[in-house]
């Protein structure tokens, strides 16, 4: 089985042109490209410049793990010595848009920068920072309609700023999305795109399983977080939503696999390295003659079905708040970098 950390150390070390040769281009990864929207789920973007990729997403999480980075400092030092009189979710945003910024100059598509999880239940404050995010974005000369996405929760009041945002030109990224309620809410809302995460819902129904869970049966597309996300994808493309599928949070090469054909999957440098130096023939399942033999369904509209629905998901309600969770505590720990 290939390492991903040491592919992707060989692949960002070793000379150009031995990742550029005609062989290379049979590589998993250019498959994939051609079939799907490649996406870099990281805010490293010195390693993403590795593997050209259209669109690029980032999180907390990911800022967090990037700035702490020797060659990040200075993003956050200027910060800090430029704005550092100012509210500290202002610094924050400046720093998420720094990096932004960074990244769209190496990418050719999007940037999805996120409203901070700490206004996950607020309507009004999700509107009025991803508002000030874009303003941000405007101020260093970036065409937001274009290579922008905000990045929200996908709880109600998520959808409903996101609904809001749309309709004012302001394309989003539902993300921490577990459930087809979730899903269908966004489609409703007219929103850009969703973020069905794979990785999470593996783990939840692995830790679920405890010994009882047999790896080789549930893999490939069989794995539950593959199953989710063709779900989704499926119901989408036979009612003709427009709504923008992008699966993310993956744990393994053979996940991105099942999933190819979505419309984007967003993947982490590592096992973007490892799909780089994998040669073996792609299988693309997810097509219009697949979507076709999928069983159609139907889901209950409003914010009472919504809640009842998710809160019936066991997985989906404790992914939701594992996640906002998560987010909200590395957001902390990149306040206290910026008051440090």
């Amino acid at each position: 089985m290939i390492d991903p950390t040491k592919a992707l150390k060989a692949y960002t070390e070793a000379p150009f042109n031995e990742f550029s040769t005609p062989k290379s281009m049979s590589n998993t990864l250019e498959q994939l490209k051609k079939v799907t929207t490649v996406v870099a789920d990281t805010g490293d973007f010195q390693t993403m410049a590795a593997f050209l990729p259209q669109d690029a997403t980032t999180n907390p999480s990911l800022i967090l793990k990037a700035v702490q980075k020797p060659q990040y400092l200075p993003l956050l030092e200027q910060i800090k010595s430029k704005y550092g009189s100012e509210p500290l979710d202002l610094q924050t945003d400046r720093l998420l848009v720094a990096f932004g910024t960074e990244i769209l100059k190496i990418i050719p598509g999007r940037v999805s920068t996120e409203v901070d999880a700490r206004l996950s239940f607020d309507t009004q404050g999700n509107i009025e920072r991803a508002k000030r995010i874009v303003e941000l974005y405007k101020a260093q000369g970036i065409d937001t309609e274009k290579r922008l996405l905000i990045k929200i929760a996908s709880t109600w009041e998520g959808i409903q700023a996101a609904k809001v945002l749309e309709a004012e030109g302001i394309h989003c990224n539902l993300t921490l999305l577990f459930s087809p309620i979730q899903a269908h809410a966004c489609a409703q809302a007219s929103v850009q795109l969703i973020s069905p995460f794979v990785g999470r819902i593996y783990d939840w129904f692995k830790k679920s399983a405890g010994s009882a869970w047999d790896e080789a049966a549930n893999s490939g597309v069989n794995d539950p977080g593959v199953k989710s996300v063709r779900r989704i994808y499926a119901y989408f493309k036979q009612n003709g939503i427009r709504t923008e599928v992008m699966g993310a949070s993956f744990r393994n090469a053979g996940q991105i696999k099942a999933l190819a054909g979505c419309d984007l999957l967003t993947i982490s440098p590592e096992l973007l390295a490892e799909l780089q130096a994998d040669n073996s023939v792609l299988n693309v399942d997810l097509n219009t003659a697949w979507v076709e033999t999928q069983p159609r369904e139907t889901f209950p509209a409003g914010e009472a079905a919504f809640r009842y629905e998710l809160n019936a998901d066991a997985m989906g309600t404790e992914k939701l708040a594992e996640g906002i969770r998560a987010f909200v505590k590395d957001s902390i720990t990149l306040d206290g970098l910026l008051k440090g």
